[in-house]
């Protein structure tokens, strides 16, 4: 029987701190292949318990087992490991870049690739994701120019953005991709909203939510939920838990729910949790997801079970609050190198291809960096006018503003 006498504060303590031993024990990993494939209208009630397993479809070996598997040609997949090299690629070069004073901020996606390449191949033409600052392999895999985005972390000249967002958070209505918020979890409800918008104009396009595990103890993730809900918007909510925000284990914003997925039950919102680092699981269920928003069955709630292998961004120190090696223990491995692996087993990759294709992607990053520094870097080179601040923000300049940029004579 509990303790009646004083109370005490509860407050949740990681497995293990820097210079202890890595410990994932109390993550579960299932077989692959042994999650069902749910019909896409099945009733959210009867599926309650993929919110706490994991959907994966990549054995130990390599082969691509269960009802999940076989939705991807082998050209697909090839494509796909391309996307998530290239975004890695891009990574080491603006982090590099970073840290030469070139750009004063970066944030990295390693580890975690598989979780936003993916996804975008499962997307249509039209349809908008609202992401975090840790999916630009939406853009990757979209075919957006890697100089635009390089312009846009230089806040160079030809930064389409003209030097008002910080770097990485790009925005390109083109390729469906909102603009990136530095206010966590704004973009959530936002997602909803567009999706609901859809549905009332009787357009066929659906909306893509993005945040990360931390963030959804922000109160805009509960009442994006409600809406999604209520309303059956055409929407697919997906939550990244890389186990950790910033500095903080996600056991914090985790709560008592067991699992992030969990928390769409309380909704009646189906939700599953899948294998981050497995493209293949990826894909499927966003596939899955996305038809039942585009039939018009409401919103899924995805929660994708990755690591981030790198520190929070340019300005953190993960030596600080994890162990060195922790990435090192983790159970469902390296995106790239499972389907590397995938692949190689399956007879159309082998590892001298793939070391030429890194060096192929290498050469083309490397000529991307080269043209968007020819336009300027943070603190060499073209910038943005100071006109442009003035401009792009109101349909008609106020007066006090047409005041001040002619003070500023511009």
């Amino acid at each position: 029987m509990a303790d009646a006498g004083m109370l005490r504060f509860h407050v949740p303590e990681p497995e293990v701190r820097p210079g202890g031993t890595p410990d994932f024990s109390n993550v579960t990993i299932p077989k692959a292949g042994s999650a069902p494939r749910p019909e896409i209208d099945v009733d959210p009630r009867t599926i309650r318990d993929m919110a706490f397993s994991i959907i994966r479809v990549l054995n130990r070996d390599g082969e691509a087992v269960g009802p999940w598997a076989g939705l991807l040609s082998d050209q697909e997949l090839l494509e796909g490991l391309r996307h998530m090299m290239t975004l890695r690629s891009f990574d080491q070069r603006m982090q590099m870049a970073q840290r030469q004073g070139k750009t004063s901020f970066y944030m990295q996606h390693l580890g975690e690739e598989a979780v936003s390449c993916a996804f975008r191949k499962a997307l249509t033409k039209g349809d908008m994701n609202f992401p975090t600052y840790r999916q630009a392999g939406l853009l990757i895999a979209d075919g957006y120019p890697m100089v635009t985005m390089m312009n846009q972390i230089y806040s160079n000249e030809a930064d389409p953005l003209k030097g008002r967002q910080l770097p990485i958070m790009y925005s390109s209505k083109e390729h469906g991709f909102f603009s990136i918020s530095g206010n966590l979890a704004t973009q959530y409800i936002q997602a909803v909203g567009w999706a609901m918008a859809s549905a009332i104009s009787n357009d066929s396009r659906i909306a893509a939510a993005w945040i990360g595990d931390g963030s959804t103890a922000e109160s805009d993730f509960h009442a994006a939920l409600v809406f999604a809900s209520t309303y059956k918007a055409p929407v697919v909510l997906n939550v990244v838990n890389n186990q950790w925000a910033i500095s903080t284990f996600q056991g914090i914003a985790r709560g008592g729910s067991g699992t992030f997925a969990a928390r769409g039950l309380g909704f009646g919102i189906p939700s599953l949790r899948v294998d981050g680092n497995d493209y293949l699981a990826v894909h499927a269920v966003a596939k899955w997801a996305i038809e039942r928003a585009r039939r018009n069955l409401g919103p899924t709630l995805v929660e994708y079970v990755t690591y981030r292998v790198g520190a929070h961004s340019s300005s953190d120190d993960p030596s600080a609050y994890r162990p060195k090696a922790e990435s090192d223990a983790w159970p469902l491995g390296d995106p790239i190198v499972r389907l590397k692996n995938h692949l190689i087993l399956r007879g159309v990759w082998s590892d001298e291809r793939h070391a030429q294709a890194e060096a192929e992607i290498l050469e083309t990053v490397i000529a991307a960096q080269k043209e968007a520094e020819s336009h300027g870097t943070l603190h060499a080179g073209g910038k943005p006018s100071t006109r442009d601040m003035f401009e792009g923000v109101y349909a008609e300049m106020p007066p006090h503003l047409r005041r001040q940029r002619q003070q500023a004579g511009v």
